[in-house]
């Protein structure tokens, strides 16, 4: 039998702190490793998988795609591409969508729009205000936009044109913001960061800011978006409309999609200023089409908001009962579970071996993102596996 990990290490760059586990094949919440071993799914891709593994509407989209058209260019118009685009706009507050092949790509094409509206509408303005604790890629630029040390310090010097102020703190942005402002990006709710729910009134405040002083406000809606916290668009929960949003994600249920849209009054892009190979190809476009429609046709929002109450409820049970777990917190499916000592990577080790999986968010903290699709039986049965595990802890 082969050892597909150690064949993993002889070539794979040795960058990513892998988890040992295989896994083989996926139907719905679950998945199971190259020896048949079954688990509970609670990453769910890292919050991709919106409709679970391998759902008929994706396997479907793909293989009918697949027979007809695959790849073009963005040079030529494709029906896939517009349908999604249609899709996407007459269920947003944005008015139009370039097609990519990641949240990174999404969050890359946010800044330069906003950069090109800053060099046409605001004097050459060119920062961008982002926060601490956020997350919107690994490029250098997004590197330097996610205001966390620990991914920054190994690249530096980091390419200019972003300040990191304090999360769910007006006054901060304010601070920060000058005449070579043209924009302010934050993530809804923050996911990588820690699942940082701000106050209710804090994006009101940034949008009346921006609104202000007339710069754009850009909302990362790769991990919030399509339906994750319980509404369709995180920005939904807070009242407010950005100028421009980023998505990927949820958005393919699996397939590799992001997504920028803009209001028209920014949508300043000419032929020849941004473009991409890959993205937006035939095959994607359709897949996202359909997993897209699913979720509005399903009210799967909706879901995510009943099954991510049960799940907070239930979790904060198991609160009750283990003296070492302090906080339970989130939105939807999107939730974070956080401990007083330092024994994230015990949890979901223990998890592995009772079947669950799980996210380790930071060393206190674990992280829940199911499919969004999940029943309240499965989510009893997944955590009776993290009861499980939680029992063997040492602490």
């Amino acid at each position: 039998m082969t050892d597909w990990q150690e064949l993993g290490k002889k070539y794979l760059f040795n960058c990513i702190d892998r988890i040992p586990v295989t896994i083989a094949r996926g139907q719905g919440v679950r998945v199971w490793d190259d020896n048949g071993k079954e688990y509970i799914d609670f990453v769910g891709g890292w919050a991709v998988c919106a409709l679970g593994h391998c759902h008929p509407v994706i396997v479907n989209a793909l293989t009918e795609q697949a027979k007809t058209l695959i790849q073009t260019s963005h040079i030529y118009y494709t029906i896939p591409y517009i349908k999604l685009a249609e899709l996407l706009v007459k269920n947003s507050c944005l008015d139009r969508v370039f097609m990519c092949n990641s949240g990174l790509e999404a969050n890359e094409g946010a800044v330069k729009l906003a950069r090109r509206y800053g060099k046409l509408k605001l004097n050459g303005a060119y920062e961008v205000i982002t926060a601490f604790n956020s997350f919107h890629g690994r490029s250098l630029a997004m590197t330097a936009a996610t205001g966390q040390p620990k991914y920054q310090e190994a690249y530096q010097p980091l390419p200019v044109g972003f300040k990191n102020v304090e999360f769910n703190n007006i006054e901060a942005i304010k601070a920060a913001t000058t005449n070579q402002t043209c924009a302010v990006m934050l993530e809804p709710i923050q996911g990588e960061g820690g699942v940082n729910i701000p106050d209710d009134g804090y994006l009101k405040a940034v949008r009346k800011w921006c609104d202000e002083k007339g710069i754009l406000l850009i909302l990362d809606e790769i991990q919030t978006g399509v339906g994750r916290c319980g509404t369709l668009w995180g920005y939904q929960l807070y009242g407010i409309e950005p100028d421009i949003m980023t998505l990927a994600k949820g958005l393919g249920g699996g397939v590799p999609i992001g997504a920028f849209m803009a209001k028209e009054k920014c949508a300043v892009f000419a032929p020849g200023d941004h473009g991409t190979t890959f993205g937006g190809n035939p095959l994607t476009c359709a897949t996202a089409h359909a997993v897209f429609k699913y979720v509005i046709d399903n009210d799967v929002p909706g879901m995510a908001k009943k099954a991510g109450q049960y799940l907070l409820d239930n979790l904060k049970k198991l609160k009750s009962r283990y003296s070492f777990i302090t906080e339970v917190r989130g939105r939807g499916l999107l939730v974070a579970v956080y401990f007083n000592k330092d024994i994230g990577q015990d949890v979901l080790t223990a998890c592995l071996q009772t079947g669950v999986l799980i996210n380790r968010l930071k060393p206190n903290a674990i992280r829940l993102m199911p499919p969004l699709t999940i029943t309240n039986k499965e989510i009893d049965e997944g955590l009776a596996r993290l009861d499980k595990a939680l029992a063997t802890i040492k602490v």
